[in-house]
């Protein structure tokens, strides 16, 4: 019985803590957890590593079992309907748990018949389509390269047509054209109405791939919102202005110059933090000129998720 046609997952006070030597740890893995997925979102879980991300992700698949909260996928309780709840979800983990002395084609077939699938309602075909291992679909698994095992584990997660995709680290290790590839799939899948929910260590992935992010640190959900509104919360620019004269760190920055705190870089080159909605770049511009500066080169970067994420967990580049 769905409880929110809106949401694809919804989490309420989640709480996990592992036990060690029959007393709990101190620290809870995840630690009063209030999360929503919209339906239909590319929406990327964040987390430095040890955050609680796979936590989360072994609960509503049924591997692991949560010590408080409530968990709904696709508005069904994994607790009351555990069945129902974990055949609207198909995961595709790190680990490349797939049998070596199976074919692609048996492989497929095998996981729709776990589900419940009936033969003639099998996708296998069109599964191995989509994930280019028709060519491939009658030699062992323990043949094919790391790349095309990646592939079949989404083939396994999708043989029951599930509404929602969970995908745990899906490019790791792979090559940057199978990573294209991959997100190329995703974005189809999503176009024909599957919610998608994964984990990733690369933050640009995230930012050009999902339109939804949230951030977990220590356990404890540190924010979720949509991208452009995250993305908006440290909403500055770096320009950098590269002069045509030295200038060495003895000379004197002109009163004009100085009041927006240019940090030097070498005697060539100032670098300068400014909001734009507060300090148009055209104003600093005039600053340099009207101060007799000629320029030789303007550069700027806008804030990117790596700025948000360093500036929300004070954790490495890695998520």
């Amino acid at each position: 019985m769905a409880i929110d046609c809106e949401h694809a997952l919804e989490l309420k006070n989640l709480k996990k803590v592992y036990e060690r030597n029959g007393q709990a740890d101190d620290l809870p893995a995840l630690d009063d957890v209030n999360l929503t997925v919209p339906r239909g979102a590319i929406f990327a879980l964040l987390g430095p590593n040890g955050a609680g991300k796979s936590t989360l992700i072994n609960i509503l698949a049924g591997l692991v079992r949560k010590t408080a909260g409530s968990a709904h996928i696709w508005g069904i309780d994994i607790d009351q309907n555990p069945r129902q709840a974990r055949a609207a979800i198909g995961v595709v983990p790190q680990e490349l748990n797939i049998d070596p002395y199976f074919t692609p084609r048996e492989t497929l077939n095998l996981q729709a018949g776990l589900f419940g699938v009936p033969a003639a309602e099998r996708r296998t075909e069109e599964i191995l389509r989509m994930i280019e291992l028709t060519d491939r679909a009658e030699a062992y698994t323990r043949t094919l390269s790391g790349g095309m095992r990646r592939r079949l584990l989404i083939g396994k997660a999708l043989v029951h047509s599930p509404p929602v995709l969970i995908l745990d680290e899906p490019t790791a290790g792979v090559d940057i054209e199978l990573r294209q590839r991959l997100w190329e799939n995703v974005r189809a899948l999503n176009r024909a109405g599957m919610t998608i929910l994964l984990t990733t260590h690369y933050l640009e992935e995230a930012e050009q791939l999902c339109d939804w992010i949230a951030i977990i640190d220590h356990g404890k959900l540190i924010t979720s919102e949509p991208k452009h509104q995250l993305l908006a919360r440290l909403e500055h620019k770096d320009m950098i202005i590269t002069l045509a004269q030295a200038l060495p760190a003895s000379a004197a920055l002109p009163a004009a110059l100085a009041a927006f705190n240019p940090q030097r870089l070498n005697d060539h080159q100032l670098s300068i933090t400014y909001r734009p909605q507060e300090t148009p770049a055209q104003q600093i511009l005039t600053a340099c000129l009207s101060n007799g500066l000629e320029l030789v080169d303007i550069s700027t970067r806008e804030t990117d998720l790596e700025d948000i994420f360093l500036s929300l967990t004070g954790a490495g580049s890695q998520a």
